[in-house]
């Protein structure tokens, strides 16, 4: 584990040496937050209740106020970096390494992971829990958040690795890669939460993967039923462990299929 570990342990210091950027990206956050809060502060004064769809205005703060943060702590960039080493040559390298190229991937973004959740994920949930006064309840639902957490970091990897595999036909995957991140941010309810969404239409997203990076996790933290077996947390738990599965085994096939036809400056 030690190569793994200082893959992560790079990864910090990389993160700590770019700190400007976390910090504009931070102020970029709170600007984007401004503008959520008086979006949603007008859609509960026109609906004219303070409860929508079994949430009140403070129950949606919190909740798109976290999934930003969650964005934050869980992006990798993956799609970025492979489209820029496969048009610079540099990917060569990285699969000339004595390690897994997928697992090499993960543990390479992981110190980035570490860092923010730290500066940023960390911070806003403090915050957000004493401005509340403390509406998030603290007990069992932290330690299912954190195993949640794990398994939506886990998800949002293997879509990324998907993707990023489509790079070794492509070459550059700008255009793709906008597009999923415009749907894993609108059906994971990153940017509109699920209860938001039409009943057929939630119903179909609810079997998705992309639930599994944000809405799972946030849904358990926020959880007030209690963790019954009924209650649908651990069913929760269950449908991210199998996309866990699932997407590994797709994400693995495709790219030892793809690898094989990786052509690096014409070569």
């Amino acid at each position: 584990m030690r190569k793994y570990l200082a893959l992560t342990k790079a990864g910090i210091i990389q993160e700590l040496h770019f700190r400007l950027g976390t910090f504009v990206t931070i102020l970029g956050n709170l600007i984007y937050l401004t503008l959520v809060y008086y979006l949603w502060k007008a859609i509960y004064a026109s609906s004219g209740s303070d409860v929508v769809n079994g949430m009140t205005f403070t129950d949606t703060i919190i909740y798109l106020v976290l999934a930003t943060a969650l964005f934050n702590f869980l992006e990798m960039y993956i799609v970025w970096n492979m489209s820029r080493s496969i048009q610079t040559g540099a990917i060569v390298l990285d699969l000339l390494k004595p390690m897994n190229f997928r697992v090499f991937t993960f543990f390479n973004f992981f110190g980035n992971n570490v860092m923010t959740f730290f500066l940023t994920f960390l911070p806003t949930f403090i915050v957000v829990f004493f401005i509340t006064h403390g509406a998030i309840h603290l007990g069992f639902n932290l330690i299912l958040f954190i195993v949640s957490v794990v398994l939506a970091l886990l998800v949002n990897f293997f879509i990324e690795m998907f993707v990023a595999t489509i790079c070794l036909y492509t070459e550059s995957t700008w255009g793709i890669n906008i597009v999923k991140e415009s749907i894993v941010l609108l059906l994971s309810g990153a940017t509109i939460p699920l209860v938001f969404f039409p009943e057929k239409l939630r119903h179909l997203v609810e079997f998705m993967p992309f639930r599994c990076i944000y809405d799972t996790p946030l849904n358990i933290l926020l959880e007030k039923e209690g963790y019954t077996p009924g209650s649908g947390v651990f069913m929760m738990l269950g449908l991210q462990l199998l996309w866990c599965v699932a997407l590994s085994l797709i994400s693995k096939v495709f790219w030892e299929f793809s690898v094989r036809r990786i052509t690096v400056n014409g070569g």
